[in-house]
């Protein structure tokens, strides 16, 4: 059973870090049918970076839209692979219906959809707890399976009967039933939401579904069993696999018509294109290899060998792993002639001093929060020596604390650090005048008491 390709709108890139820091990937997952893995590549150097076991004849996969976990459907073991992409590992697997395909995860990264064509249902999963919350009867056979961006509705391909039923997400019922031509096998639905396009492997033609009325507007005929399919990011080309002709189709979704044929190798099934649209990327189950298209030109730039019969392909884009972090915090306590100013109840002077580093090194140019009971007070960056200074307002209750938050990036961890003063006096513990945090969420104070 051949995978579903993978909605490319999905797929949500991240920002990328600074030039001197470590750079957020981009990688295709390919489900391997008749090897029971999975192959990562990385398509910066189009090479495979390592090889995952999962599943009997894994058939479907869908990448999380932060990036952090891949789905694949096991057609032969009735279940799904979870995976971890900051380690490559399977992390748990999820028992779904008979004979699964087709997977598809909402926007929110919240649920996925897994078609059980053996079963004629759907297995909705929660990715929090990775279990079935709940299964939805559906059509004969169903196969491709996506969600509308805005993650209201699924649209699920229904092989054996020549349909495409939709699932309302909120009720998780199915609320009506498109008829398309012969053979449908995958969908896919633009960005803005507005078609879903649908392979018809008997017939030779894409069907193309208006959301809005949840009718067939028109059919584009293409070449020989079309198979899977693949948006780009942008909404204006829809790729398809042939998978008896050796090709993709082109087809201009303006026009609705085809505006290239690119040759790939001996059927083709899988397509998913990249975040920022430039590559489309094939599978080729005869040859056991990836072909990698170029959007420009429409033509096949470098192929990639990967396991025993690829089928299914995502695409996710996945953060670099953060630095920790730690970040200390003291109150400077000096008046206006050196002498310590709260001992007499004075409040002359009185500052913030956050320092933050990483490994050893002190980072500048980062901004650290300083607050009081959720009050802000002000912000400053950290210069070079990785200093950030706030002068407190005068006016302060003697029974105050004080928060510095580093809120982190792509590269580095977020930290906070808190001091606090003792009924006005300078005979304060010495902790509870330099308090430090390590890679703490921000704004859950690190106090010497929760440390202790």
């Amino acid at each position: 059973m051949a995978g579903v390709a993978v909605l490319a709108g999905l797929t949500v890139p991240l920002a990328v870090a600074t030039p001197a820091a470590a750079q957020t990937g981009t990688f295709a997952y390919v489900a391997n049918g008749a090897s029971d893995s999975v192959s990562v590549i990385d398509t910066a150097t189009n090479t495979v970076i390592t090889t995952i076991p999962v599943g009997d004849g894994p058939g479907g996969a869908a990448v999380t839209p932060d990036g952090s976990r891949v789905y694949v459907a096991n057609v032969g073991s009735d279940n799904v692979s979870v995976i971890d992409t900051a380690t490559n590992t399977v992390i748990t697997t999820v028992a779904v219906g008979d004979f699964p395909g087709g997977v598809a995860v909402t926007p929110d990264g919240s649920r996925v959809y897994v078609a059980n064509g053996g079963s004629d249902n759907v297995s909705v999963i929660d990715t929090a707890t990775n279990t079935v919350i709940t299964t939805i009867p559906n059509g004969d056979g169903p196969l491709g399976v996506a969600v509308t961006p805005d993650g209201s509705r699924v649209y699920v391909i229904n092989a054996l009967s020549n349909s495409v039923s939709v699932i309302d997400t909120g009720t998780n019922t199915v609320t009506t039933t498109i008829p398309v031509a012969a053979g449908p096998r995958h969908l896919v639905v633009t960005p803005d939401g507005t078609r879903v396009y649908a392979t018809n492997f008997a017939s030779g033609r894409v069907s193309v579904i208006d959301t809005a009325t949840n009718t067939v507007t028109t059919t584009i005929p293409v070449q020989s069993f079309p198979e899977g399919v693949a948006v780009t990011p942008d909404g204006t080309r829809v790729y398809v696999t042939n998978f008896f002709s050796s090709s993709v189709s082109v087809i201009d979704t303006a026009t609705n018509t085809v505006i290239a044929t690119v040759i790939v190798g001996a059927r083709p099934v899988g397509a998913a294109a990249t975040p920022d649209g430039t590559r489309v990327y094939v599978t080729i189950s005869s040859s056991d290899h990836v072909s990698v298209i170029d959007t420009a030109t429409n033509t096949v730039i470098t192929t990639i060998p990967v396991g025993d019969s690829p089928n299914a392909v995502a695409i996710g884009t996945v953060p670099a792993e953060q630095i920790p972090t730690r970040l200390t915090l003291r109150l400077e306590k000096k008046g206006k002639h050196g002498k310590d100013a709260l001992g007499a109840g004075g409040r002359s002077g009185l500052s913030l001093q956050a320092r933050l580093t990483a490994e050893g090194q002190p980072l500048a140019g980062k901004p650290i929060d300083f607050t009081t009971d959720s009050i802000s007070l002000c912000t400053d960056t950290t210069d070079s020596s990785g200093k950030a200074t706030c002068k407190v307002p005068r006016k302060q209750d003697n029974d105050t604390c004080y928060t510095a938050t580093f809120a982190g990036d792509d590269t580095y961890e977020p930290a906070t650090a808190t001091v606090c003063r003792k009924h006005g006096t300078s005979s304060q513990p010495p902790e509870l005048e330099d308090s430090e945090g390590l890679s703490a969420i921000p704004g859950q104070a690190l106090t010497p008491a929760a440390r202790t």
